[in-house]
């Protein structure tokens, strides 16, 4: 059988060493990965990992010893039920290898381990611990030990109490302890002995790494139908993926049979559920197959089927003690999910029949009727149409209050039961729509795949597509969703054009995420073209879309009139549709009219919008473009707070690509800041993610964080280059470059490519130019006066880029204007006149936590003839105190190995200017040469 893990496994290697591949358990594998460290280095410790059956608390262990374990002396014991009551069981197992160290034990100690190697009689219990503790400690002292105790659950009394005794002893011994006990288990020993310790809980694994495990472990390609079903019955436990997966036949894995409903029959998990079952008297079996047919069942629903039943209410206690249920607050719950089909497919029809029935009468309440309908469905054996058109009210009823999760099983077995094909796609396609909106893509993906079968009907096949091409946008390949939401619009134009055109709408979101410019111009040629065909003031959505498009053409063809004419447009049209993705898009136009502000409105709108009517699902996307609108404002900790919380929401509906675009944003974030640990973490593994799905946007979003990165750290020419030739692509995301451009030509001036700077410039010029808010023409400015060939010029254009800075949101931004102006006035020989904007510089870089960017600032400071207090750099002493701030700026980079040439390219002065002032240095400290230098610094 393949190995199995915490979060499922490839195959064991040879020899039982760790599991090749372990899925899931990241974190939990850092956790005791710390232990071990701590161990390796005398600082004992242990660790109790709790966890149900199945959930991979052994190969949990075994990864981590494979991992981290090298150059322990590993001690494992396995507790065996049959030993559970022989004292010494555990110990014996154990110690075994230890038996040359008993020898060099004190007598007493000895002697006290007589009955565990079986010399002699029981001894008193803490003469015992005590021996087991300097065991443990005399053979730690040849090398760390591990101690590895799993099912401790199992270990006999004894031996169990005299580990965690030493357990709690070990502080200042290398000696690591890790006890493997299984959650809840009813052995009062093990909630006694290892309560104190501190303890690691594993939880069941999330869709995705369930879904890797299930992979990696079945025998060909799972069909994605057969993955989703599995999944959800597993309930995120690793044993029962691999029990799935060693049953799955080739049918079912080629998706030409249905999933199955339950564990195999000869399940190991199945056959111990089943044992607790049976150990029940029949009016607790009762109660709990109750639960295992209702999955909502609450208290008072119970008693009132328990009472109509004629069983004892009390019998709930014996169903609990068993562990099959669990009462949370008033609701009846499973813990484990494989328990609830298990025991449902192990009970004889006419249990099943029964259950259903009485269920469905003791359901009387008006907000049962939804699950009142679907018990009633549970006991139908063929096609009902009456049947599945009051499953379909009951699942338009749980979508009004956002219960999308069990509107999308209410509606797949209202398809299920109805025999028209037209109208059994009609409720696939909401099935999908409403599993879409759980957020969960995998089975909304499932129930697609049945429209296909049950109609040619071109406006079915187009809603279909249009559903599927928004999922493949956050969770497939762009690529993907381009070609089939343009398929989509293709059945939609002449039977619904206000949702052909809305699938344009996604086509071209599509299109702007893998930035390929040519669709999106032969999109918003087809749009337009569709849009007057079908009559623009029709409807409002179409009059937004052909607005929206015709706007942008005329942007792009730099016609202004036209352009501002039809955006404006669109402005007004959004507070008419109540959608709010359309005003998402708003936002985007009001960014292309340089209405900044507006465009945030109407972002934050969307994602109010979003959340009232769409649930989670939208919503990441709307707080991508709100997080975006920030920026341009330069409202930086309110754009990371934003991406952030789209981060978090694109993780929990598994939206992959939304959580890559998030990462990108929060990473170029961070590098605003000069934080480049930050930067990278969020980067990490992101550019091939990105590359594989073809997310230009992400990637050129990376491109300009490592480019700020380079700013910060001084390296102009590395961040001309890679703004210049963004990676991932020919020409990277075209709003992206030009978004860019300022720190481009920063970039390029510094580097001594003005020419490269100018060309650059004239495009964000014209785009400026536009703008309604300060942001923008605060950045053009900066760039002029960068760009300018004269001091008098470049301090006129410095000025007025302060003056429009004060009128914004962005003090990060006035910072790196005032610190560029600061660098320019020294330069010139201006140093008083440098001074205030540096020390402003400094003061708004500390606040704003741009660590780096502050010390740049104080370092031109210092070098402009001013200190500014710096809490976190010692002050000078000795002989470097009698030099200039000038002269110990210049010393510090020659201590740090920089040449003349180098050092003139940093302070922007002459290399001869540097060994002047190199000679000073020298004489002023009567020293001869560069290391005598360096030795002053590590002094």
């Amino acid at each position: 059988m393949p190995a199995l893990g915490t979060a499922g496994l490839s195959e064991a290697p040879p020899g039982g060493a760790a599991p090749a591949v372990l899925y899931g358990r990241d974190r939990e594998l850092a956790v005791l990965a710390e232990v071990l460290d701590a161990a390796r280095t005398g600082r004992g410790g242990a660790l109790a990992v709790v966890g149900g059956l199945g959930m991979g608390k052994s190969a949990l262990l075994a990864a981590a010893a494979g991992r981290s374990g090298e150059g322990f002396r590993v001690l494992r014991v396995r507790g065996v039920r049959q030993e559970g009551s022989v004292p010494y069981a555990g110990l014996h197992r154990l110690l075994r290898p230890l038996a040359n160290v008993i020898e060099r034990l004190p007598r007493h100690h000895a002697a006290a381990l007589a009955p565990v190697t079986g010399g002699g009689t029981e001894t008193a219990p803490f003469a015992l611990y005590a021996a087991v503790c300097s065991l443990l400690s005399e053979a730690a002292a040849e090398r760390p030990v591990l101690c590895w105790i799993d099912d401790a659950h199992r270990l006999d009394r004894v031996s169990l109490e005299a580990l965690a005794f030493a357990a709690r002893r070990i502080p200042d011994v290398p000696v690591a302890m890790l006890f493997a006990t299984r959650k809840g288990h009813p052995a009062s020993a093990v909630r006694g002995c290892l309560a104190d310790l501190p303890r690691l809980a594993l939880g069941p694994l999330d869709e995705a790494d369930a879904v890797r495990v299930l992979e990696s472990l079945a025998r060909g390609n799972v069909d994605e139908e057969l993955a989703t079903e599995v999944v959800e019955l597993a309930g995120g436990n690793p044993l029962a993926l691999a029990e799935f997966a060693a049953a799955f036949t080739p049918d079912q894995l080629a998706g030409n049979a249905p999933p199955p409903r339950a564990l195999p029959a000869r399940s190991v998990l199945r056959a111990h559920y089943r044992r607790r079952y049976l150990r029940l008297t029949s009016g607790a079996r009762r109660l709990v197959l109750l639960a295992a047919a209702d999955d909502r069942l609450d208290v008072g629903t119970l008693a009132r089927a328990a009472s109509e039943d004629g069983i004892d209410l009390r019998e709930l206690e014996w169903a609990r003690a068993s562990g099959l249920i669990r009462i949370d607050g008033d609701r009846l719950e499973m813990p484990a999910p494989p328990a609830r089909s298990s025991l449902y497919a192990d009970a004889s029809p006419a249990e099943r029949r029964a259950v259903h029935e009485l269920l469905a009468r003791v359901l009387d309440r008006g907000w049962h009727a939804p699950r009142r309908c679907w018990h009633r469905a549970a006991l139908a054996d063929g096609p009902d149409e009456a049947l599945a058109a009051d499953l379909a009210e009951s699942a338009e009823s749980l979508q009004s209050v956002s219960r999308h999760a069990e509107a999308a099983r209410s509606w797949q077995r209202s398809a299920e039961l109805t025999a028209d094909p037209e109208t059994r796609a009609d409720r696939y396609i909401a099935a999908a729509s409403a599993s879409w909106k759980a957020g969960r893509m995998r089975r909304a993906r499932a129930m697609l795949r049945q429209v296909r079968p049950c109609t040619s009907d071109p406006g079915r096949l187009g809603r279909a597509a249009l559903l599927q091409g928004e999922i493949e946008m956050v969770d497939g390949l762009p690529v993907m969703a381009l070609w089939i939401l343009q398929e989509a619009a293709g059945h939609l134009a002449d039977v619904d054009p206000p949702q052909a055109l809305t699938a344009l709408l996604q086509a071209s979101a599509a299109a702007d995420t893998t930035g390929d410019r040519h669709c999106h111009r032969d999109l918003v040629q087809r749009a337009i073209a569709l849009a007057e065909r079908s009559s623009p003031s029709a409807s409002p959505i179409v009059e937004f879309v052909h607005c929206y498009f015709a706007g942008m053409r005329a942007a792009a063809l730099r016609e202004p009139d036209e352009a501002y004419r039809r955006l404006r447009r669109v402005l007004e049209l959004a507070d008419e549709v109540a959608d709010g993705s359309v005003k998402s898009w708003a936002a985007t136009a009001a960014m292309v009219l340089g209405d900044d502000r507006r465009a945030r409105d109407l972002a934050a709108r969307a994602v109010a919008g979003t959340r009232d009517r769409e649930g989670a699902v939208m919503e990441p996307r709307a707080l991508g473009v709100l997080a975006h609108c920030e920026v341009l404002l330069g409202r930086y900790p309110a754009a990371e707070s934003t991406a952030r919380e789209g981060l978090r929401l694109a993780r929990a509906a598994g939206q992959r690509n939304q959580v890559i675009e998030q990462r990108a944003l929060l990473a170029l974030l961070a590098a605003f800041r000069g934080d480049r640990d930050t930067a990278l973490g969020h980067l990490d593994g992101l550019a091939e993610e990105g590359g594989q799905r073809e997310l230009v946007r992400a990637t050129s979003l990376e491109t300009w964080a490592m480019a700020c990165l380079d700013l910060a750290d001084d390296r102009p020419a590395d961040a001309a280059a890679r703004l210049r030739h963004p990676v991932g692509s020919a020409s990277g995301h075209p709003m992206l470059r030009l978004l860019a451009i300022p720190h481009f030509v920063e970039a390029a001036v510094r580097a001594g490519r003005p020419d490269d700077a100018r060309r650059a410039f004239a495009a964000f010029e014209r785009w400026a130019s536009l703008a309604r808010g300060p942001g923008r023409p605060a950045l053009a400015e900066r760039c002029r006066a960068l760009l300018a060939e004269d001091d008098e010029a470049a301090a006129e254009h410095f000025e007025a880029a302060l003056r429009r800075h004060e009128d914004g949101d962005s003090p990060l931004e006035m910072a790196r204007t005032a610190l560029l102006y600061g660098h320019r006035l020294r330069r010139g020989r201006r140093p008083r006149d440098a001074r205030p904007h540096l020390r402003n510089a400094a003061q708004i870089f500390q606040r704003s936590g741009a660590a780096t960017w502050a010390a740049r600032a104080r370092a031109e400071l210092r070098a402009a003839g001013e200190t500014l207090d710096d809490p976190g750099r010692p002050e000078e002493s000795g002989p470097l105190a009698e030099l200039t701030a000038q002269q110990l700026q210049i010393a510090r980079l020659v201590a740090g190995g920089a040449t003349n040439r180098e050092i003139a390219a940093q302070l922007v002065i002459s290399p001869r200017t540097v060994d002047g002032h190199l000679r000073n240095i020298f004489a002023r400290l009567g020293i001869r040469s560069r290391i005598e230098l360096a030795h002053l610094f590590i002094a």
